[in-house]
């Protein structure tokens, strides 16, 4: 009797230990469950459900929602009690985080040939440092529209000098032949990588005096001078959904809001800017899964089978039926559904060019710096180089804060 309650107690205590120390948190042969935490549209995360609900009842997965979803994260870290095991975001915070020291390479779980299938952009997005932290499910991009009841296919410029004159044309009696978000680094940024100009490179150094980046942003001048002055964002998507605008480049978001308000939507590709060559080339923006590092010791067998699902054809494709998003997997574009779908099918060309979103820690800093610039010189009448030399000073001395 002694012996058995001796060895009870081993178990008890070599149970405890495990705990402790990381180990299993479940019997190894009953259910594991992965918590994703995510910001989705309850329209993506109902496909994501239904497609990871097939690994049940071995492997139970919960989407949680997760306002405030990057802060939650910072906070929690690599807390056991606390993290989720994965979570689904955008890719810019991604060099945070693997500061941080909480994420896993997605590389420990789906193999080189596997990742081989994804568009090159959205692989460049999901990686920091030589290492790959998220596997990508969809992304976004800007698009060029247009209101077919003032601009026919026919008349879609095909370059920035043909959008130039077609906007001193039209732009009168209170129409504008084109608007956009002039003065928000965002929608800039496009232009500015379009003359090989750039807000951040991927080493996190600032780019605002670049040579490049002045030629962009003084040549961007002129198109700017027959829009709006005040070009945010309500503005902006007000008058193109009151057909007060007869083109503008917005993102996927406002495509409902056109087609609702009785607008005949076209989407065409980019103009390519005269100078260069090169079309507008505005940033992309990555949604994917991510892997906590915490969750990596303790599940790793669950999340690689829940990422292989994610790696399947069939989520891309639902997930651009439900919302409109376009695949990161590149076969996905064979699927007839997706390749008739015209505002997938546009984000999938302008993808070709577009520029991920710097995911290095620094370009926290940048979005406020550069709006600053913007508004100086569209909105103020500044020195451009001036300006320019100005903030790029600026984001050095913030970026010289935070190492």
């Amino acid at each position: 009797m002694k012996r058995l309650f001796a060895a009870l107690l081993s178990l008890c205590l070599l149970v405890a230990l495990l705990t402790a120390c990381g180990g299993p948190a479940v019997d190894p042969d009953g259910p594991v469950t992965i918590t994703i935490w995510h910001d989705k549209e309850d329209e993506v995360a109902a496909v994501l459900q239904e497609k990871l609900d097939q690994l049940a009842p071995d492997i139970q997965v919960k989407l949680e929602r997760k306002d405030g979803l990057t802060d939650s994260l910072k906070m929690v870290g690599n807390d056991p009690k606390a993290a989720p095991d994965m979570y689904f975001f955008a890719h810019d915070k991604v060099g945070v985080f693997a500061e941080m020291g909480i994420l896993a390479p997605i590389t420990d779980f789906v193999d080189e040939e596997t990742l081989a299938g994804y568009l090159p952009m959205t692989i460049e997005a999901a990686t920091y440092k030589g290492e790959i932290y998220q596997l990508p499910l969809y992304f976004e991009t800007l698009l060029y529209m247009y209101n077919r009841l003032y601009m026919s296919d026919e008349e879609v410029p095909a370059t920035t000098e043909e959008l130039y004159a077609y906007m001193e044309q039209t732009t009168q009696g209170g129409h504008y032949g084109f608007v956009e978000q002039h003065s928000t680094a965002y929608y800039a940024a496009g232009w500015l990588h379009a003359f090989g100009g750039y807000i951040l490179d991927s080493e996190g150094n600032p780019g605002l005096d670049d040579p490049n980046t002045i030629r962009a942003l003084e040549y961007h001048k002129k198109f700017v001078s027959l829009m709006p002055t005040e070009g945010e964002y309500a503005t902006v998507n007000t008058l193109f959904r009151e057909g007060k605008a007869h083109s503008t480049i917005g993102g996927p978001w406002l495509v409902p809001t056109a087609r609702e308000a009785g607008i005949d939507l076209g989407i065409a590709p980019m103009p390519v800017v005269d100078e260069t060559g090169s079309p507008i080339a505005p940033y992309s923006g990555v949604q994917g899964v991510h892997v906590l590092k915490v969750a990596a010791e303790r599940k790793h067998d669950a999340i690689a089978k829940v990422l292989e699902v994610l790696t399947g054809d069939s989520v891309g494709t639902a997930i651009a039926a439900a919302s409109g998003c376009a695949p990161a997997r590149e076969t996905c574009y064979q699927d007839p559904a997706v390749a008739e779908d015209e505002m997938v099918m546009a984000m999938y060309e302008t993808a070709q060019n577009a520029v991920p979103m710097p995911n290095v820690p620094e370009m926290d800093v940048m979005w406020t710096v550069t709006e600053n610039l913007l508004v100086e010189v569209n909105m103020q009448g500044a020195d451009l180089q001036t300006s320019a030399n100005a903030a790029q000073q600026q984001a050095l001395d913030l970026i010289k804060q935070m190492q």
